[in-house]
């Protein structure tokens, strides 16, 4: 696949996940949580051009970084959304202003990755980035989907970044 339509396929992503994810959200344990990381995944090693072939130990460990970056952000955007049952059972999530500096750092951390590979001469394509953003994804899904899961037919809030402030009422979408 192009590097253009890749770009192109991780900032329909990208805008899409976000805008979704900072509305309140029912979340459905029992969905396929996975399936679309899985697809960006498979779309970007099927793509090829995940490593410099020029500088394979140099572009392996940039792409390692890059997926130790997803995996933190995922995590990172997980634990500062606000999971919550509401009184008739149903668990709902959000993500918060602390999500969007996550996000922050985590995208400023990739550019500094694309900046030290293009000063190294090694060659980065869209791939690893969007195998990132799948990382991403399917660690911030699978933490939201354990703590939802956690919290049953509970009334009340799992632990968040800021909630020891914040009521557990169900937020109008």
């Amino acid at each position: 696949m192009s590097g253009l339509v890749n770009a192109l396929v991780i900032v329909a992503v990208v805008a899409i996940v976000i805008v979704r994810q900072f509305r309140a959200r029912a979340i459905d344990t029992d969905r396929r949580w996975w399936l679309l990381p899985v697809i960006l995944a498979v779309m970007a090693v099927h793509g090829g051009g995940v490593l410099d072939v020029h500088h394979r130990t140099g572009s392996a460990a940039l792409l390692a970084v890059e997926l130790l970056i997803g995996l933190a952000t995922g995590a990172g955007w997980a634990w500062t959304s606000r999971v919550w049952a509401a009184p008739d059972g149903v668990v709902w999530s959000k993500s918060t202003k602390a999500s969007i500096v996550v996000w922050g750092v985590g995208i400023a951390l990739r550019v500094g990755v694309f900046a030290l590979g293009r000063g190294l001469g090694i060659h980065q394509d869209t791939s690893a980035l969007m195998l990132g953003l799948a990382v991403t994804l399917l660690v911030r899904a699978g933490i939201v989907t354990w703590r939802a899961q956690s919290l049953g037919s509970a009334s009340g809030s799992a632990p968040t970044y800021g909630d020891e402030v914040r009521s557990a009422r169900k937020e109008l979408v």
